[in-house]
């Protein structure tokens, strides 16, 4: 893996979940010579700083609607890893103006600024909600990997863009774990439906993820990690084993399963041991076959291959379940 040493590196939300785990594996892994934490909160940035209190860490206070204030943030900068988002469905469902600013139009302020200033390497988290939408929260993450890939277009020769795709993370902020332990005195948790199930990945995993593609980034790929599902009751009994479950119904912008990878992408994908990657359909920039990574060939997958959360090959069960909550 390539060595961040002597990087100057930069992440927008870096007081979330992610940005705090990318940051600690940062200096656990590397010594970069600066990290900028880029985001809108005070009080979270403070807060960060009470754990990160590194003297190559910059506090930068600032969101990615701003173009100019995301253009000094920077400067001198090698990378960047653009985790900010408004993530909550039913905020973004209620709010959709606010939730383009952020995620659509602010993601095009981060590779307009990114291009200008110069930066080699552009990394953009992604979700599977982005996967055949349903709701505008998948619908803007969706506009937004389609907005990294095609910017390596716009600077062919110069700043590289790529994407990670993952599902759900295990006790992020605004996650349902936090939820149902809330709710474990009543002896009832909400269920949506018996039948749902997620991706399931840990933030530290998603993290040494990220890290990876870093070093394995042409340009215009979407990355995914072999994951595991679970069933959200599963879940739900790995929480309390001995409340009862009450089933709710599926909320307005959810869906039973969700996709990584659909059919049609599945044209467009390769496969290695730990990991997928989906090659951008209209590739302009360079002239790379872009089927090889990590020092490895990747198989192409058969043309009706669908990575679902219903359909995947790994599992997590309630025992299992139960360990990683903890």
């Amino acid at each position: 893996m390539t060595t961040l040493n002597g990087r100057s590196i930069l992440v927008t939300g870096g007081t979330g979940s992610f940005g705090q785990a990318f940051v600690r594996l940062l200096f656990a892994n590397h010594q970069p010579a600066r990290v900028v934490v880029y985001s809108r909160d005070e009080l979270k940035q403070f807060e960060m700083r009470q754990i990160f209190n590194q003297s190559q860490i910059r506090y930068f206070i600032g969101d990615v609607r701003d173009r100019e204030r995301l253009e000094r943030a920077l400067h001198g900068i090698d990378l960047v890893v653009h985790a900010a988002a408004l993530k909550q469905v039913p905020t973004a469902e209620y709010n959709p103006i606010e939730c383009i600013k952020t995620n659509v139009i602010g993601s095009e302020n981060v590779i307009n600024a990114c291009i200008n200033q110069g930066i080699k390497k552009v990394i953009a988290l992604s979700t599977d909600k982005a996967v055949n939408p349903v709701n505008l929260y998948g619908a803007t993450k969706l506009c937004a990997d389609k907005l990294f890939v095609a910017a390596n277009h716009l600077s062919p020769g110069g700043t590289r863009f790529s994407v990670v795709r993952y599902g759900n993370v295990i006790g992020s902020r605004g996650s349902v774990i936090p939820f149902f332990k809330s709710k474990r005195e009543s002896g009832r948790l909400p269920v949506t439906d018996v039948r749902m199930t997620r991706f399931w990945i840990r933030i530290e995993d998603g993290a040494s993820f990220v890290d990876r593609c870093i070093d394995m980034m042409l340009g215009g790929e979407i990355f995914v990690p072999k994951i595991p599902s679970m069933k959200i009751v599963d879940l739900a009994t790995a929480v309390c084993s001995h409340c009862e479950h009450e089933v709710i119904g599926i909320r307005p912008g959810e869906k039973l399963h969700e996709l990584l990878i659909t059919r049609d992408d599945a044209r467009y994908t390769i496969e290695f041991d730990e990991f997928y990657v989906i090659r951008p359909a209209i590739h302009l920039w360079d002239s790379a076959e872009m089927i090889s990574y990590d020092g490895k060939e990747g198989r192409r997958v058969p043309e009706d291959f669908e990575y679902g959360s219903d359909s995947n090959s790994q599992w997590i069960d309630v025992d299992l379940l139960r360990l990683m909550i903890k």
